[in-house]
C-alpha cells in the first residue's frame, strides 16, 4: 500500500499534517483555518470527505484552531485524551466546539484502529494541559509524530526507535 504524507502547515501560526492511503487518510492536529485545510487538501487531490479522523496532540491554539469546525461540518471524529478534549472545549481560540458525538477518547499507550491505521498515543513533555505523540502503523510502515517536544524521555525513545519515519517539531530553548 502506498502512503501519502505531507505537512499542511507547521510552526507557531498553525500545525496540521496529513497521512493517507490512495482512498482515505487522517489529520494530525488542525491548527489552521478550515478553508486553508480544504484548499491545501484539494490542491493535493484529496477531498476533505476522505478524512476519517483528526488526532490532536495537545490543546494549544496552533494545533486546534479549526478542529471543531472540521468535525462539525464534515462529521469527522476527533481523537485525543479526555484532558485534551476538555482543554479544546475551554480554549477561546477554537472557533467551534467539537460535537460531543464526534469526541473519541484515547488512553496513552492503548492503540486504536481506524481502518488500516493503528494509532498509539504516548506521553511527551510539553507545557500544555496534556500532551501526546502518535505512533502510527499502516501496512508495515511506522510513523512517529512528536510536536512541541521539550526533551527526549525514555517513552519517546521507545516509540521513535520503532519508526521508519519521524516527524519532529520543536522549539529551541537553550535551558531545556
Amino acid at each position: 500500500m502506498k502512503l501519502k504524507f505531507f505537512s499542511l502547515c507547521s510552526g507557531s501560526s498553525g500545525n496540521c499534517f496529513y497521512l493517507g492511503t490512495s482512498s482515505y487518510g487522517i489529520l494530525i492536529d488542525s491548527g489552521i483555518g478550515i478553508r486553508s485545510v480544504r484548499k491545501i487538501l484539494r490542491e493535493r487531490g484529496i477531498s476533505i470527505e476522505s478524512v476519517l479522523a483528526v488526532f490532536v496532540t495537545h490543546d494549544h491554539a496552533d494545533h486546534i484552531r479549526s478542529v471543531g469546525n472540521i468535525s462539525g461540518q464534515f462529521n469527522i471524529p476527533v481523537y485525543t485524551t479526555s484532558v485534551i478534549h476538555e482543554g479544546i472545549r475551554r480554549n477561546y481560540c477554537a472557533t467551534r466546539e467539537v460535537p460531543p458525538a464526534n469526541r473519541r477518547y484515547l488512553v496513552k499507550g492503548e492503540p486504536v484502529q481506524v481502518r488500516d491505521f493503528v494509532i498509539t498515543p504516548f506521553e511527551i513533555p510539553h507545557d500544555g494541559t496534556d500532551n501526546v505523540g502518535y505512533h502510527i502503523e499502516c501496512d508495515g510502515t511506522v510513523f512517529c509524530f512528536i510536536t512541541d517536544i521539550g526533551h527526549i524521555t525514555p517513552t519517546v525513545c521507545q516509540y521513535t526507535s520503532q519508526a521508519q519515519y519521524l516527524i519532529l517539531e520543536a522549539n529551541y530553548d537553550e535551558k531545556m
